[in-house]
């Protein structure tokens, strides 16, 4: 469905980031528990550790596997030993990787109900609608097909899938509860809330609840739970000032309720902003 909603632009957050950060090299790490971060400095993946195999969470750009392998080796565990490749939506930024990845690995692939036509047709553009052909990423086949609410187990690891729609139809939030020092903490890696350039909100043929998706994503978001503040960009959450205070902190610096909550609103009010712009544009 969503290669529907826009005349595209590559930009993937409303923080215009330099595009040549989603293939450079940052330092794996530690987020807390069993959960690690093995991304770009620009684009995010993590990692879920469990006794009987580990949890992927987003697979990048098409060229993106030997970096993420990298860092997963780094961080002491076998890249051979990922299971379950899950995405946080289906744009080419985060879900180009797939194919490659589960060639690699034979993990089995679980995508959001609404997202999985656009990553088994690698975001097959329709002639008179996209035109870019970086849109297009190889074909994955879905092994699970998400709803909401849906929960993936693996070796005693519970991650929730939470439709949090308009970015693409089936944009997922996803949560999971990692222990560190005997406390549980409640992770949040959001989907994305943001309103790219070009994403038509009013009147939209190819997706006409587009709005009403993106109101009850920040309806979702606001409800969620949440310590550990992360997300499909590293940018959402501050990552790279957060990492260098790793080392010597009192606290885990991901643990960040308050700019969670900041975020959220302020992404909240971007997207009204700009819906009310078009609605009125439409006058």
């Amino acid at each position: 469905m969503l290669a529907l909603c826009l005349s595209t632009t590559i930009t993937s957050t409303a923080n215009a980031q330099n595009t040549a950060e989603w293939s450079e090299p940052f330092p794996p790490h530690k987020v807390a528990g069993n959960l690690y971060y093995v991304g770009s400095k620009g684009l995010a993946t993590y990692l879920v550790t469990t006794p009987e195999g580990h949890v992927l969470i987003n697979s990048n750009l098409e060229d993106s596997l030997p970096l993420i392998q990298k860092n997963v080796e780094q961080l002491g565990f076998k890249f051979s030993d990922v299971k379950i490749l899950l995405i946080s939506h289906a744009h080419w930024d985060h879900c180009a990787g797939s194919a490659s990845i589960i060639k690699a690995t034979g993990a089995k692939y679980m995508v959001m109900e609404q997202d999985v036509a656009v990553v088994e047709s690698g975001n097959a553009p329709k002639k008179s609608r996209l035109k870019p052909a970086y849109l297009g990423f190889p074909t994955a086949k879905v092994d699970r097909v998400l709803k909401d609410g849906d929960e993936v187990k693996l070796g005693g690891a519970t991650l929730v899938a939470h439709l949090t729609p308009g970015h693409t139809p089936g944009c997922t939030t996803w949560t999971l509860q990692v222990e560190e020092n005997g406390k549980k903490l409640d992770a949040v890696i959001i989907g994305s809330p943001n309103v790219n350039p070009g994403y038509v909100l009013v009147n939209n043929k190819d997706y006409p609840g587009i709005a009403t998706d993106y109101e009850k994503t920040f309806r979702v978001l606001k409800s969620l739970p949440v310590d550990l503040f992360l997300g499909a960009h590293g940018s959402y959450y501050d990552m790279e000032a957060k990492v260098k205070n790793l080392e010597g902190a009192a606290t885990n610096p991901f643990i960040d309720k308050e700019g969670y909550k900041r975020y959220v609103e302020d992404r909240e009010q971007a997207f009204l902003k700009e819906w009310e712009k078009q609605k009125a544009a439409k006058k």
